[in-house]
């Protein structure tokens, strides 16, 4: 399954909803979007500095990730950013493609 990492900040409306339900309160309501689409939750960790929260999860398909971004990024409580996520064998399978390219100005 594809992996993700996603960093996500709360906004104030947000942040009033953490401080009411807490944090397991939020762990259970990511298990449950991201188990309803086929997923797993990998980690989650909340933390201070720029990103309030980070979590790595597994989704059958890229597609599955964009819905739950559209739909959580539409709530207003969030500013999220998702990164995939590739194994070692698949940065080693994109290394022996033959890319046809020709740089700027070459």
């Amino acid at each position: 399954m594809p992996k993700f990492l996603i960093q996500a900040t709360y906004t104030p409306d947000g942040t009033k909803g953490l401080l009411t339900e807490g944090a397991s309160g939020r762990r259970a309501a990511v298990d449950q979007v991201v188990t309803g689409l086929g997923g797993k939750v990998e980690a989650m960790y909340f933390a201070f500095g720029e990103h309030d929260i980070v979590l790595i999860v597994d989704f059958p398909d890229p597609v599955s990730m964009a819905a739950v971004s559209l739909t959580v990024k539409a709530s207003g409580a969030l500013h999220t950013r998702a990164t995939p996520l590739l194994t070692l064998d698949e940065i080693d399978e994109a290394a022996r493609r033959q890319v046809a390219f020709r740089a700027p100005g070459a």
